[in-house]
């Protein structure tokens, strides 16, 4: 999929129901998720301790942060051109509901999938736009390892 045409704020609710399509590949490597882990304080093993989750762990290894994947999405909202070039203001507003579907193993690499699911104007050239966000395992089929709805605030 592609960015709509006439893709401007004054037309965002025609754009309801529109899919941007699939992101480029990001790979969840231990590098980035022991990043993550520095950045939030969250150093659970199961995320950053290689040798005790190939041993103990669930999943034979070490698994990204549910909330490291959550965090890509704003950039995947750009990169797919999610929101109007003609903004003058975009505010992330939130997300609405957040699942996490299945773990994601060190050194997979996500997609994200991007639907404008409602548009609702709140005056004076702003409009709260919801998404739904579905990211899966580069490559694979079937079930998501994540379903997130975002609010960003639009301003024209």
């Amino acid at each position: 999929m592609a960015v709509p045409e006439n893709h401007h704020v004054a037309n965002l609710l025609d754009h309801i129901g529109h899919d941007f399509g699939t992101s480029e590949p990001i790979v969840l490597d231990q590098p980035l998720i022991n990043q993550f882990a520095h950045c939030t304080g969250d150093h659970q093993w199961i995320h950053v301790d290689v040798e005790r989750a190939r041993n103990e762990g669930p999943f034979g290894g070490t698994i990204a942060h549910g909330l490291l994947t959550l965090s890509l999405i704003p950039a995947v909202h750009y990169e797919l051109g999610v929101y109007p070039t003609d903004a003058s203001n975009l505010v992330n507003y939130g997300f609405d509901k957040v699942r996490y579907l299945a773990p994601v193993p060190a050194g997979s690499a996500i997609v994200t999938r991007v639907e404008i699911t409602g548009v609702e104007s709140k005056g004076a050239g702003r409009f709260l736009v919801r998404t739904k966000n579905t990211a899966y395992t580069a490559g694979a089929t079937g079930q998501p390892v994540l379903v997130a709805e975002m609010l960003a605030m639009v301003a024209a």
